[in-house]
């Protein structure tokens, strides 16, 4: 069985769910984690017992026997600079959402991707996740009929929203509803969005990044589907990292229904009272088994670079989605809709719309 080399560059919480994953897996000849807080890296090193453990990425790109490399730093900016370098180093590199802040850095990503000849992908888990998988399995088994429309609704706990927009001052579509334009363009392939009109909300989250608490996003496919999100991360604070979905896809021949509100399992206890074990984003691990998309989604890539198979979210599609949140931030701060692609008066207008963003954060 062939092994390789593999690296982690960020072990947060979404890093330590890769590292704990590659740790378990016979794939992995050697793991190699990188994270630049001490206490941090000290822990892993602990839990994962990695063969190195560097504050210093610097030590990940300099070796020649590692070939893949997860990135999943915080904050987003990070996400450029480090995957361009672990790609132009010769490195397969799985980054987490979002590809890139600008679409130029993604653009370069993409070209240095396919000029070394290395696997490069985007960490979009909701197509690992079971549900949507078998709505995949109906839209193309024609079960369904032709596909009219999709809606999607997605809450988070306040306590994860304030976590995530704490670091950054990113909207709800660009760091939550972007896992559903994902699956969803991912379902109705190969149709592409043609316009976008999105609506936000001010409340809680306002004073904390200056961000929307819920965006409503309309998308129009250029095959008449017609698409709605909704995100949000208001809810009250509960279980930690709480994530509630609820999913309607209507066909000519039928309909399907996933429901992903977490009600299906709960704790209740006298210290911590009732809470939704099971009900993250991502997943987690519960005993031996991962219960979630990420962790089939990081075996997955793993797979795809010792057999040399295709990725299953091209770098490709992940740019449509990037050009489709920033069209609904620009179509939410307009109060009008925003055709797509993108022209460059609209690129323009995008680039404007992050400097006033910018700006405000830093009032």
């Amino acid at each position: 069985m062939k092994t390789v080399e593999v690296a982690v560059i960020g072990v947060g919480w979404i890093g330590g769910l890769r590292a704990e994953t590659l740790a378990r897996s016979a794939l992995v000849d050697r793991l190699h984690l990188c994270d630049i807080k001490p206490e941090r890296l000290a822990e892993v090193k602990r839990l994962y017992k990695p063969a190195t453990a560097t504050p210093n990425y610097q030590d990940i790109l300099d070796n020649p026997d590692i070939s893949v490399v997860y990135v999943s730093t915080t904050p987003e900016a990070n996400h450029y600079p480090i995957a361009r370098d672990c790609l132009k180093n010769g490195k397969n590199v799985m980054l987490e959402k979002p590809i890139a802040l600008e679409l130029w850095e993604a653009d370069e990503l993409i070209h240095l991707a396919k000029r070394n000849n290395l696997k490069f992908t985007i960490g979009y888990s909701q197509r690992f996740n079971t549900k949507i998988a078998f709505a995949k399995k109906k839209i193309v088994d024609g079960t369904l009929g032709k596909v009219v429309s999709v809606l999607v609704s997605r809450h988070l706990s306040r306590a994860l929203g304030k976590k995530i927009a704490k670091r950054v001052r990113l909207s709800p579509v660009v760091m939550e509803s972007t896992h559903d334009l994902d699956f969803v363009f991912w379902l109705l392939e190969p149709a592409k969005p043609v316009k976008v009109y999105s609506q936000g909300a001010y409340g809680y989250m306002e004073p904390i990044n200056g961000s929307h608490d819920v965006m409503f996003t309309t998308v129009t496919m250029d095959n008449g589907v017609v698409v709605m999100i909704g995100g949000g991360w208001n809810f009250p604070e509960s279980y930690p990292n709480y994530c509630s979905t609820w999913i309607e896809i209507t066909g000519t021949e039928g309909a399907l229904t996933l429901d992903g509100t977490q009600r299906d399992n709960w704790l209740n206890t006298e210290k911590t009272g009732q809470v939704f074990p099971m009900s993250t984003m991502p997943g987690e691990w519960v005993d031996n088994v991962f219960a979630g998309g990420i962790g089939p989604e990081t075996i997955h890539f793993l797979e795809a670079c010792i057999k040399n198979a295709p990725v299953m979210v091209t770098p490709e599609s992940a740019r449509r989605v990037m050009e489709t949140y920033s069209a609904a931030d620009l179509s939410a701060d307009r109060g009008e809709p925003v055709d797509l692609p993108l022209s460059n008066e609209t690129i323009s207008a995008i680039a404007e719309f992050k400097k006033k963003v910018r700006a405000g954060l830093n009032d």
